[in-house]
């Protein structure tokens, strides 16, 4: 049976949000924390892609079962890097690729994409647009590997082809990239308690 795997690109510098977005506070944990959780539910692995402050996440995802701590070191030259860097670890088939900030990305998203897993590439559909994660198929590992660093997964894709899956969670939209964001996220996710 095919393996499922994840690669969780979680190097960048945060740079609009102003501070560290991966370990914000999410529900009991972090957004990361919730990032691996749902992909974890759903996958039998996770590749985790660190860069900047790739030390603090070491020390806190080191030796958790099914996650596989994979470093950039060039992390700065952009996500492209994080990319070819984690597509190194990866086993042969299809794989899913999301960025670490998208914490309410449930596992069934996951499983409406592997259902209809093909030769092209597979990314969910809902309110209009696009989303994540992508699931991509077993021979874009190589492209990806072979790609000049200048390439983007965006030209990659175009070469093997793009199919949208419709799910019914416009959670495929929301990330964590802005102060704003992350509030509203909060907001609309994370049910008041009292106090």
């Amino acid at each position: 049976m095919e393996m499922k795997q994840c690669l969780i690109l979680a190097a960048g510098l945060s740079s609009r949000m102003g501070q560290w977005k991966m370990m914000l506070p999410w529900r009991e944990g972090t957004v990361l924390d919730s990032t691996l959780r749902n992909a974890l539910a759903f996958c039998d692995r996770v590749i985790l892609v660190t860069g900047y402050r790739g030390e603090a996440l070491r020390q806190r995802y080191a030796g958790r079962d099914r996650i596989l701590l994979c470093h950039n070191p060039v992390y700065t030259q952009g996500m492209f890097s994080s990319l070819q860097r984690g597509a190194r670890r990866l086993q042969p088939g299809h794989f899913f690729i999301i960025p670490g900030d998208m914490p309410a990305v449930t596992p069934d998203i996951y499983a409406a994409l592997w259902q209809h897993r093909s030769a092209r590439v597979l990314v969910p559909f809902c309110e209009g647009g696009r989303g994540h994660p992508a699931l991509l198929p077993p021979d874009m590992r190589r492209r990806i590997l072979d790609a000049p660093a200048n390439v983007t997964l965006k030209h990659l894709v175009s070469t093997c082809g793009r199919d949208a899956v419709p799910v019914q969670s416009a959670a495929i939209h929301w990330d964590v990239d802005t102060p704003q964001q992350y509030a509203q996220l909060r907001e609309r996710v994370i049910p008041d308690r009292i106090s």
